[in-house]
């Protein structure tokens, strides 16, 4: 719906490396998205706001319970809770914007909203992928040193393995966020993604982004590239270990980690995918949009389900929760019904 010709800076108006931000420089950013599907857009959007929905009721639920529920209280669950809060998290950065852009003609963000909400999408996300990592780690030693389970994942180095999964992502997310934001914006300022992706922005830079891409792609390999193999490390061994268990243990092993491994194998095959959409030339620019927003939903709408349905204590423990809930909206009503009887 939107192109360069449209705004009051073309192409011919870049500037070279040497320009810096002043009367000329932008000040807001219009998030094109996916604002050219037409009478799609209103379909797209009851999609993505029940996906909203059911994320953010989801997600709290496992929270909710976990944090309540006394026999939720290991370490799996620990980890597990913060996994959920980090999706809720990642998906309010963007989700909300692009619902704002299926509504409306013109969605504008400033310059320092675009560069909080990118930094933020892109830092929950390798967030997100350390906390899997931790979470393979903690299979691993369940598994592989059960004896010593809980004197290894006390609660202080859950608290440590937590810490060190946010500061990993900031240390793979800020540098990148931080050469980007320092370029000159001097139009045009249409992004192209529903949100501020950090590609998509740079190329709106008046600037050589050279050497902002070669960061930016160093960080982004560092940060999938290290949980990835420290994922399939925690997983090679717990296969050595259990290659010498019985085949009761091995199944009991099996069930402890086919729900993780589900999760990490949906995150690490959306994200590869998303990569090759970008490589490949004959993905249209709708194409990418609809591909990057899979990635930003789908882990964070399934995961819930799959804890739930695999997972038993966890299943349990939510029908308990609803059990009391729906006690609490009934009871008063016969508390009121004994008082009506009891005064006449």
């Amino acid at each position: 719906m939107f192109s360069d010709s449209h705004l009051p800076w073309s192409s011919s108006h870049r500037s070279s490396s040497n320009s810096t931000r002043g009367s000329d420089a932008v000040t807001f950013f219009i998030i094109q998205g996916l604002t050219s599907l037409g009478e799609k857009q209103i379909i797209l959007f009851v999609i993505l706001l029940l996906g909203y929905i059911i994320i953010l009721g989801g997600n709290s639920m496992i929270i909710f319970v976990t944090l309540t529920d006394p026999k939720l209280s290991s370490p799996m669950y620990f980890f597990l809770s913060n996994l959920s809060f980090v999706d809720m998290s990642y998906t309010t950065t963007t989700i909300p914007k692009m619902l704002s852009s299926l509504l409306s003609d013109v969605t504008t963000i400033s310059v320092p909203g675009c560069f909080i909400q990118m930094f933020f999408f892109v830092q929950l996300s390798v967030t997100a992928r350390g906390i899997l990592t931790i979470m393979a780690f903690d299979r691993y030693v369940a598994i592989c040193n059960p004896l010593h389970y809980t004197s290894i994942m006390t609660q202080r180095v859950q608290l440590l393995l937590i810490a060190g999964a946010w500061g990993f992502s900031t240390f793979c997310t800020l540098p990148a966020t931080i050469m980007t934001f320092c370029q000159p914006y001097c139009g045009p300022n249409v992004v192209r993604q529903g949100w501020c992706d950090p590609s998509s922005v740079r190329q709106l830079a008046c600037a050589d982004t050279s050497v902002d891409n070669i960061v930016s792609l160093s960080f982004v390999l560092v940060g999938l590239l290290n949980t990835g193999v420290l994922i399939l490390t925690s997983y090679f061994l717990i296969g050595v270990s259990v290659l010498r268990m019985g085949v009761a243990q091995r199944l009991k092993a099996f069930k402890t980690c086919a729900t993780h491994l589900t999760v990490v194998t949906i995150s690490y095959t959306a994200t590869s995918f998303v990569y090759i959409s970008y490589r490949v030339g004959n993905f249209s620019p709708e194409d990418r949009n609809i591909v990057g927003l899979g990635n930003t939903v789908l882990s964070p709408f399934l995961n819930p389900m799959i804890y739930s349905l695999r997972n038993k204590e966890l299943r349990d423990s939510i029908k308990r929760t609803l059990s009391r809930f729906r006690s609490a909206a009934v009871f008063p009503k016969k508390d009121i019904n004994i008082l009506t009887k009891n005064c006449n």
